[in-house]
């Protein structure tokens, strides 16, 4: 008897293993799409979000034209103006950059030696710190594990070596699962 118990709580702790990842990921995509079609309310489900993606492409479209870039950087230089609102545009606009932007910034995976024992994986964003007369330095990103939140650090540059052979994305799933996700080599 207390053989089958356990095997069957066995089998239904393998069925959470396997359900209960897919339920979650399914969940949160289903919401976000929700939530990114309501913004607009059209009754065709589906066509809020259509339209969102297209104006979007539209307004990156018209932000690479020669003609039209003058009048963005315009609008920016006007945003820059406004005290509180400089702050929170500019925050927003350098975290999508460092994801989407030309200028990427978790693309360079690092393992940095924080003491004799301890070492932590994280991303370079800046290499030259000379305008805060740190040439010796660089900035190092440490994602937080299951979180979407991280910390800056400045270390030295003789503490940090480069991961070549891992991909980012990898890293970064690693970093944020708590090291429970693999890591693999390219």
């Amino acid at each position: 008897m207390v053989f089958t118990y356990r095997r069957i709580l066995t089998y239904f702790f393998r069925g959470l293993l396997f359900v209960v990842p897919i339920a979650l990921t399914i969940y949160v995509i289903v919401l976000i799409i929700q939530f990114l079609d309501g913004i607009l309310p059209i009754p065709i489900p589906g066509l809020g979000i259509l339209i969102m993606l297209s104006f979007v492409t539209f307004i990156g479209f018209l932000a690479s034209i020669f003609i039209t870039k003058p009048l963005f950087e315009i609008f920016e230089r006007w945003v820059f103006k406004i005290p509180l609102i400089n702050i929170l545009y500019t925050s927003i606009k350098d975290l999508m950059s460092a994801f989407v932007g030309d200028k990427k910034k978790f693309n360079t995976p690092v393992i940095v030696k924080m003491s004799e024992n301890i070492s932590r994986l994280g991303f370079i964003t800046q290499e030259d710190l000379g305008v805060i007369e740190e040439e010796n330095l660089v900035a190092i990103y440490f994602p937080h594990s299951y979180n979407f939140s991280g910390n800056l650090y400045l270390v030295p540059k003789e503490n940090v070596r480069i991961l070549n052979n891992i991909r980012s994305a990898d890293v970064m799933k690693f970093i944020v699962s708590g090291g429970v996700s693999h890591l693999v080599r390219e």
